[in-house]
């Protein structure tokens, strides 16, 4: 059996970089079981309830694998990690594939050899503070105290904004998002900032949400994705066409409803291809050619684990913004299945 072997070398932002010379797939077919890093938990993206059973948006990428690979979506050991230890348990080798809200950046891509495989959703910083403080602005935070996570790219934008707005802050560091939303609900700080589906998610989880707002300004790009690592392309093609697979399949209208009606062969040869009707495509990744379809079959499409886990209406109450398919003015956009 092929092996994955994992070199590390220490980057100019003081973790460990790894890259993995094959054998992912091999590794997670023997163990029978896909370990996926996730958040430590972020309602409506990645949580587990009271009997440890995780739900999320990110998580539906890890099921969704699962059921790629190996044929169940519930084959998955959950990892939690937070801002600062999630790249180090992927390039170490702890987990197989990272699923949790992590920003595609030139440093993280390069730096840390690490391969974003896409982007499931195309977010922005953005801040959130208590009504009380009488502020609608961003810019009218001059002064204020701030709590940001630690290890994220949230730091450095939050500097760039308040130099170019010529203010100050106070940075108070937190390590995740539990202690950030007890922080910030202590009065600790007078803003929280983040990336804007995240100030959603813990907004909904207050006792009184509607005591908070978040402020109008977005003040980066965070295109938000699934990570491997360098080295193993064989295993970043199969994250990479299964998350294609669930965009795709919502813009060719397949859905949990209907997945097995169009197996049965449909009028649009792309999804033949897709669901493994027509052509070979499974084996070209190691797998075998209803792959996609159990991908889909995990949660439903991209559409659908949309609306079950963070979509208007869940607490979490997002929009499809950017995030909706290029055919309805969003950035959703798969190559063909061809």
């Amino acid at each position: 059996m092929k092996k994955s072997v994992f070199f590390g070398t220490l980057t100019a932002a003081g973790l460990v970089a790894g890259f993995a010379v094959a054998g992912t797939l091999d590794d997670v077919k023997a163990r029978g079981e896909l370990n996926c890093g996730v958040n430590t938990g972020l309602v409506g993206f990645a949580a587990p309830d009271a009997n440890g059973n995780w739900s999320g948006f990110d998580v539906a990428i890890c099921k969704a694998v699962a059921a790629a690979v190996l044929g169940d979506p519930n084959k998955v050991k959950y990892v939690p990690t937070s801002g600062q230890t999630r790249f180090t348990a992927l390039a170490s080798g702890e987990v197989d594939v990272l699923a949790r809200n992590s920003t595609w950046t030139f440093l993280r891509d390069n730096d840390l050899k690490l391969d974003f495989v896409g982007v499931n959703y195309y977010d922005g910083q953005g801040f959130m503070v208590p009504k009380a403080l009488g502020v609608s602005s961003a810019k009218e935070l001059d002064g204020a105290t701030i709590c940001i996570q630690t290890g994220t790219t949230t730091e450095l934008n939050l500097a760039d904004f308040f130099k170019a707005n010529n203010m100050t802050y106070q940075p108070i560091a937190i390590d995740s998002n539990a202690e950030g939303e007890q922080q910030y609900l202590a009065g600790a700080c007078d803003a929280y900032t983040t990336d804007a589906s995240g100030l959603a998610a813990t907004r909904a989880a207050f006792a009184s949400p509607g005591d908070h707002i978040i402020l109008p300004e977005i003040i980066s790009k965070e295109p938000l994705g699934p990570a491997v690592r360098h080295g193993d392309n064989q295993w970043g093609d199969i994250v990479r066409w299964t998350l294609n697979a669930l965009i795709a399949a919502e813009e060719y209208g397949v859905t949990s409803a209907n997945l097995e009606e169009l197996s049965k062969g449909s009028a649009n040869p792309e999804i033949d291809r897709l669901l493994g009707t027509a052509g070979d495509l499974g084996p070209m990744l190691g797998l075998d050619n209803l792959w996609a379809k159990r991908a889909i079959a995990a949660g439903g499409n991209y559409g659908e684990i949309f609306a079950a886990t963070i979509g208007e209406s869940t607490p979490i109450a997002l929009a499809r913004g950017l995030n909706a398919q290029w055919t309805q003015g969003g950035l959703l956009y798969t190559p063909p299945f061809r």
